[in-house]
């Protein structure tokens, strides 16, 4: 059983997203310092590194990560790979057969974007219409390499609308680098925080 796991690592050199909270781990106790154990205080946002958004991210009475299904965070799961492109639209989509899929993770250049610290904005996302096209062909958890499954700043966010908003599950900043295309089983654990719009999620993958 090979296991492959997918998460970025969450420390100093992590990139964050603009406007979200860096991450850091402030110790609080300390052994060397003459305390009797280590303990730290954790700072990050919900959408840090790897993580799962609920649809409150986008909607003020939509359900917290807390509720969200795990029957639909764990199982069959295709890996797809789409190179060489702006943004993932219909028609890259179309020429998959995505009829028995319902988890799909798209790895593309943006898994070799982890390299950096910095923030990179030309990381691809999901176009409105292709975000319409995965939620009309039944797929209920859609993942992406980088930490956004919308395009750059696209005004009114629409693939987060129509994604959540169609009750579709988004996985955001996957490290699928090393993951070749093919069938596997996801196994997908996000923290349960009772009314938060996502949560940070340790994700594994397992050749089928």
């Amino acid at each position: 059983m090979k296991l492959i796991d997918v998460t970025v690592p969450l420390d100093a050199n992590l990139p964050v997203y603009p406007g979200n909270t860096p991450f850091n781990v402030e110790p609080i106790k300390r052994i060397a310092r003459g305390d009797s154990s280590n303990v730290s205080t954790l700072h990050l946002s919900a959408h840090t590194g790897t993580h799962v958004d609920a649809p409150r991210h986008f909607f003020d009475d939509g359900p917290g990560v807390e509720s969200l299904a795990l029957e639909l965070l764990l199982g069959r799961t295709r890996v797809v790979e789409l190179l060489n492109r702006k943004a993932i639209a219909p028609g890259d989509l179309a020429a998959l057969d995505l009829s028995e899929d319902l988890r799909v993770l798209f790895k593309t250049h943006n898994s070799h974007l982890w390299g950096s610290s910095e923030f990179r904005t030309d990381y691809l996302g999901i176009t409105e219409a292709a975000a319409r096209y995965l939620v009309d062909h039944g797929v209920k958890v859609v993942g992406v390499d980088y930490l956004s499954v919308e395009e750059f700043k696209k005004p009114g966010a629409p693939a987060h609308h129509i994604l959540l908003g169609g009750g579709t599950i988004v996985i955001e900043g996957l490290n699928l680098r090393d993951v070749e295309p093919g069938i596997y089983d996801m196994f997908c654990l996000p923290l349960r925080i009772v009314g938060a719009d996502g949560a940070p999620a340790r994700v594994i993958l397992r050749r089928s």
